[in-house]
């Protein structure tokens, strides 16, 4: 079997013994002391992606990342919503369900520090690395409080970055940057906001295109210092891409790939029946939409999806010039590189239009693992995991002792092989649900259950809790013991 081994501790030509079905072969790799860590975090992207098998997507950078490393079909979030899932990702740890859950831990650190872990970025900080953060990483883009985003005196996640950065440019601010539209646009009044623009210009007309132009001044920087002096500080640099976070404006020429595109029909569009967590989509319904609705108007929802996917192409670029100068400055093969979409997003299954749901299109989201040397690179896997699961993997790869306190395991099986298996997902945001292989049960406060059987009805169209007490009880046991204390 072949097999990812972390890093040696020290800088050499090295070799990985594989051995595949009974044959022991060797491949040579080169690494520094210990790896770089290059995160990507995109929001609000579904697995709408070609390499998740979408085709009229185009993704050409994500999609190369994907043949070059690990894509975990079947990744969880552990919550709907940006705040709330960014929180798991960047702790370990189970979390409140809201948006202000980084917030809520900085104010806890304030009154009691030695009660509070360290965050991932945190954890690498103390073990000797340089952690950088441009863009949308934690909830608010550039990681601070106050009426625009920019108070210095309000840190989202206070001592976890040397630098953590939000280029506004035109937009004035990073509350400004987070829903602006072209050459400057800031959101106030959403209904004055139009849902959806496609502009002509290069990337910068947006915000994603400062935000990725001050992450390859960061690269620079921190690929400079790791070649020039190997017993320097490795870093940890996350980059966070807003789009296609509502509302969905990208320069033109993303648009040009969907304007002829023949989109497949939207699957189970109808609102479900019963007690389930299906809401009116608030978020996207408040913005200009010029009176016309997608659920009754399917060559308006045509027009929202062509919109978003332009969207995704345009992060897709955005990912692709971050890759591109790491593959310049000659670091490929001393990164570990991951992206990590925070949640998923309806377009229009179940007449939903957004995120917040329990469904699995909210919570269902693309992860790509890619390290240097892997074998079997490129082939997916549908074992089921977490986003809890990001932190102990980068510290296993990165041999940093994995912390007692996080509360997901290490990838790295799955990395070896994409056959190992996976585990049950937990989410949640009012109310709770476990996403098995074969089923998602879903508890409401209310005692009420939903359940569903995936393995025929993918589309979650058909609650058989009543029919299936004894499974509710199962899964629900299964489901009580994970968040346990928590």
């Amino acid at each position: 079997m072949s097999r990812i081994v972390p890093f040696p501790m020290r800088s050499t030509w090295f070799c990985i013994v594989l051995v595949l079905s009974g044959v022991c072969s060797t491949v040579c790799a080169f690494a520094a002391d210990r790896p770089n860590v290059l995160l990507l975090c995109v929001d609000d992207l579904r697995p709408e992606l070609n390499c998740f098998g979408k085709d009229y997507i185009h993704s050409p950078n994500i999609d190369q990342l994907a043949a070059s490393g690990r894509p975990f079909h079947r990744h969880y979030v552990q919550a709907p919503t940006c705040g709330a899932s960014r929180f798991t990702l960047l702790t370990g740890t189970y979390g409140p369900g809201d948006n202000g859950a980084l917030f809520k831990r900085a104010a806890q650190m304030a009154k009691t520090p030695d009660m509070v872990p360290p965050s991932m970025p945190k954890w690498f900080r103390n073990h000797g690395y340089t952690t950088v953060s441009v863009g949308k990483v934690s909830h608010h883009p550039g990681g601070r409080g106050g009426p625009d985003w920019d108070d210095d005196q309000q840190p989202e996640m206070p001592g976890a970055w040397d630098r953590h950065l939000l280029p506004a440019g035109p937009w004035q601010h990073p509350r400004g940057a987070m829903h602006g539209l072209a050459n400057g646009e800031i959101r106030g009044n959403a209904s004055k906001m139009d849902l959806f623009q496609s502009v002509a210009g290069d990337d910068s007309i947006y915000p994603d295109g400062l935000i990725v132009d001050e992450a390859l001044n960061q690269l620079d920087d921190l690929g400079t210092k790791a070649k020039t002096d190997p017993a320097g500080n490795p870093f940890f640099l996350a980059v966070g891409i807003i789009r296609p976070h509502l509302p969905f404006g990208s320069p033109k020429k993303y648009m040009q790939h969907y304007v002829d595109a023949s989109l497949p029909e939207i699957p189970h569009p109808s609102k479900p029946s019963g007690k389930t967590t299906w809401h009116g989509s608030g978020e996207f319904m408040k913005y200009n939409r010029w009176s016309r609705n997608p659920n009754d108007d399917a060559e308006f929802a045509t027009e929202v999806r062509k919109h978003y996917a332009a969207c995704v192409s345009y992060a897709d670029a955005s990912v692709g010039r971050v890759l591109s100068r790491l593959d310049s400055l000659g670091l490929r093969d001393d990164t570990i590189v991951v992206l990590w979409g925070d949640h998923g997003w309806h377009l229009g299954e179940h007449a939903v239009w957004g995120k917040h749901t329990l469904f699995e299109e909210s919570l269902r989201s693309p992860l790509v693992i890619r390290v240097p040397g892997m074998q079997q690179a490129g082939m997916k896997t549908d074992s089921i995991v977490e986003t809890l699961d990001v932190f102990p993997t980068l510290c296993e790869l990165t041999r940093l002792p994995i912390p007692e306190f996080v509360d997901g395991v290490s990838l790295v099986p799955i990395l070896n092989s994409p056959d190992a298996a996976g585990h049950d997902a937990v989410s949640y945001n009012a109310h709770r649900t476990l996403r098995t292989d074969s089923h998602r049960l879903v508890l409401h406060r209310s005692g009420e259950a939903e359940l569903y059987d995936h393995t025929v009805d993918p589309g979650e169209t058909k609650n058989i809790a009543s029919s299936e007490p004894d499974l509710v009880k199962e899964l629900s046991g299964r489901l009580t013991k994970r968040l346990a204390g928590r």
